[in-house]
């Protein structure tokens, strides 16, 4: 009897490792927790993030609570609190500004946050359901997604007013500015489309097919490898697409409706956090990713950020009725 149950047991462990094995991803995360820290609000509900390397400062919009978080990485302590950004969804440093654009969903405008004094300094109009935001260096300009209008707004930061508003033809996903081309890429959502926009003319000059997408909704672009991951929010997948061929390398599976990418430009490692809890996380390999962990770490944890020692940060709505910071760090370190 005792052999028996020994030999069974071990038929059930060899099994287990070949689903797991034909699955070819560890069901665990390349991820162990540092600390959960607390944070001041109510159990509402977070959206983006955004990482200042010059003072090291992470900005987090908490939507729920209409603020947006300053959050000390080099501390680990929070900054500031600022009030009044109704509705807050995308949330952007630029360093060399020295201010955070906020979009104000539940107005219908954009802010500009000084991140000195860490007031707000700026409104403008956003569009009717301002969402993603980017910006272009070269020319001093900031996009943001106006998901519902289905419109890039165009904000000059040098006066801090809209200059135009680019039609796209279907809703806007994300905004991510690539340095090497010079062009502003933007999620069409509802057409399951890439879209390339040039800042001097402020006008769209090409469009590319995501085959293997439904609702491309999350963005993000690593000009240095001339790689865009996309995110597909109706069927669960990641796009790996090539910046200088225009066509898409892969597709992968990720958790339930994906939202917010992260990218660590020295580990070449990529986050996917979505709205049902799972996080996937992917190595970019030649044109394309390899899916190294996925799993479900909490509840709505669908945002995510990655600083400069690699320290990657889950702002969680409700953890044991109250909301966190979840600070990681990767296994290797």
């Amino acid at each position: 009897m005792k052999r028996s149950f020994v030999a069974i047991l071990g038929l059930v462990v060899v099994c287990a490792a070949a689903a797991i094995s034909f699955a070819g991803t560890p069901k665990v995360l390349p991820l162990r927790t540092v600390r959960d820290i607390p944070l001041p609000g109510r159990t509402t509900r977070f959206d983006y993030e955004s990482f200042d390397p010059r003072t090291g400062l992470l900005f987090i919009a908490h939507l729920g609570d209409s603020q947006v978080l300053a959050f000390d990485t080099k501390t680990q302590k929070l900054a500031a609190e600022i009030p009044g950004v109704s509705r807050v969804h995308g949330v952007l440093a630029v360093p060399e500004l020295g201010r955070v654009y906020a979009s104000a969903t539940g107005r219908n405008e954009v802010l500009a946050i000084d991140e000195r004094s860490f007031r707000i300094i700026a409104s403008m109009p956003g569009g009717d359901y301002p969402d993603g935001l980017a910006y272009d260096p070269s020319d001093h300009l900031l996009f943001v997604s106006d998901e519902a209008g289905g419109t890039d707004t165009v904000i000059d930061t040098n006066t801090n007013r809209r200059v135009a508003t680019i039609r796209l033809g279907g809703e806007a996903g994300n905004t991510q500015y690539d340095s090497v081309s010079g062009r502003m890429y933007v999620d069409v959502q509802t057409l399951n489309r890439l879209v390339a926009m040039d800042p001097k003319t402020k006008k769209i000059v090409a469009s590319y097919p995501l085959p293997g997408c439904e609702h491309d909704h999350g963005l993000y672009i690593d000009a240095y490898s001339r790689m865009a991951f996309i995110a597909c929010d109706h069927n669960a997948k990641l796009l790996t697409f090539d910046l200088r061929t225009m066509r898409v390398t892969g597709v992968h599976s990720v958790g339930k409706d994906p939202d917010v990418l992260a990218f660590d430009t020295s580990f070449r490692q990529l986050y996917v956090a979505s709205e049902s809890g799972v996080v996937t996380v992917f190595d970019e390999h030649g044109r394309g990713a390899v899916k190294v962990g996925e799993s479900f770490l909490a509840y709505e944890a669908h945002s995510v950020a990655v600083d400069s020692q690699h320290r990657v940060y889950f702002p969680l709505q409700n953890f044991h009725g109250r909301p966190v910071l979840r600070v990681m760090t990767p296994y290797t370190q």
